[in-house]
């Protein structure tokens, strides 16, 4: 450490206060540039374009992967110098505990160049390393420190990417697992369902759907949307679709199943209220029964693949303890296709939702699709893979009679 004059000591020799005053603003600036997001590519490329900027003439980051092994996720410079051959791997000799850093000179097309490795350490985990090559003179002390400060600055950030990519995808295979297919319906109905979570990472949330087998070849289907995102959303809504099994299972009508529902939430005033439809088809009389608690109303795709809405009856979300639901029913044929979804598919911001819902009623689709590709087509046209919030889509078709 260098101390000013009034210290009585000496500050050090003018030229290492320099070096020291250079390699502090190389310190800060590295602390400013590197990690500005918790992605492991984008730290790498940053540590890598950092270095190379203002130290190096090239620069290699080097991960360590699943297996062990390593593989090179970001260079920058004169990326031609980086193949100079030494007689053991550099990242691999820096990965070494025994070597926290290691130095070589070689001469590559008869250039000497000079080669610092350093490893990727932070909180006593190795999570790779970064190769620094200078093709014209060495490193001094202060120009390795500050490589090695960039690598441990690295290595603390790639730490946080890699814990948070964890419980991203704890969440995600949560939520996949909750909501991964529908239970078994009857085979007299063909089904079809898509989960889309909202971004190429989305945090857990409280869209689902559900079938449930019924007695004489009926099937109730539900969709149904848990306010909010999280853990806690993901709670609530698999509380809300185990509740609905065990209600669903005394063949209550739709309507009933709601409001015995309901009841039984708003006992727990810490449960989320929830959005949900329900929709139980009786094939062999080729009619629908419909309730909803909140919930956008499905849509029925004809013959001619063009859809109308079902103008359900609206009641109040789950959870309110107000009920008041009441049922229709609906003719439903072998033709025609129900399609039940969460708003995800067809809210926009900014936008107001009959307008939402007219696009969908405005689809044109192929004819004779299967429902299956129905569903494909639904997402595509809505560019339901780009939405705004989570959505959740639950199809299904009357299975025609063998004759």
């Amino acid at each position: 450490m260098f101390l000013s004059e009034h210290d009585g000591r000496s500050a050090g020799p003018p030229g290492e206060y320099e070096a020291l005053r250079a390699r502090l603003r190389a310190m800060e600036a590295a602390a400013e540039e590197i990690g500005t997001r918790l992605d492991e590519s984008t730290t790498c490329e940053e540590l890598a374009g950092f270095l190379f900027r203002n130290l190096c003439d090239a620069v290699a980051v080097d991960l360590r992967v699943e297996d062990g092994t390593l593989s090179r996720v970001a260079v920058a410079g004169a990326v031609g110098l980086l193949s100079a051959q030494t007689d053991e791997s550099p990242s691999v000799r820096a990965m070494d505990g025994g070597h926290p850093l290691a130095e070589w000179v070689v001469v590559s097309g008869g250039t000497r160049v000079h080669l610092v490795s350093v490893p990727l350490l932070a909180r006593n985990r190795v999570h790779g390393a970064v190769l620094a090559v200078r093709a014209h003179g060495g490193f001094s002390d202060h120009e390795a420190a500050t490589v090695h400060f960039t690598a441990r600055l690295a290595a603390v950030h790639l730490g946080h990417a890699r814990e948070l990519a964890a419980t991203e995808d704890t969440a995600l295979n949560l939520q996949r697992a909750l909501v991964s297919e529908p239970g078994r319906p009857h085979p007299n109905l063909e089904m079809a369902s898509r989960y889309l979570p909202v971004g190429s990472r989305a945090l857990v949330g409280g869209d689902w759907f559900e079938t449930v087998r019924l007695h004489f070849g009926r099937t109730l289907l539900v969709v149904g949307d848990v306010m909010g995102h999280g853990l806690d959303a993901a709670v609530d809504m698999n509380a809300y679709r185990s509740t609905l099994r065990d209600v669903a299972s005394t063949d209550l009508a739709p309507h009933r199943v709601l409001r015995q529902l309901d009841v039984l939430v708003a006992e727990d005033p810490a449960r989320r209220p929830a959005t949900c439809l329900l929709v139980r088809v009786d094939p062999s009389r080729g009619v629908a029964d419909f309730a909803s608690a909140g919930h956008l109303p499905p849509a029925i795709f004809g013959a001619d693949s063009t859809a109308v809405l079902v103008d359900v009856p609206v009641g109040p979300p789950l959870g309110t303890g107000v009920g008041g639901y009441e049922g229709m029913t609906r003719r439903i044929t072998t033709e025609e296709t129900l399609v039940m979804f969460t708003d995800g598919l067809v809210e926009r911001r900014g936008e107001d939702i009959d307008v939402s819902l007219a696009r969908l009623a405005g689809l044109r689709l192929p004819v004779g699709e299967t429902v299956e590709e129905m569903v494909d087509a639904v997402v595509a046209a809505l560019d339901a893979r780009h939405a705004e919030d989570d959505v959740a889509v639950l199809a299904a078709r009357i299975r025609p009679r063998r004759p």
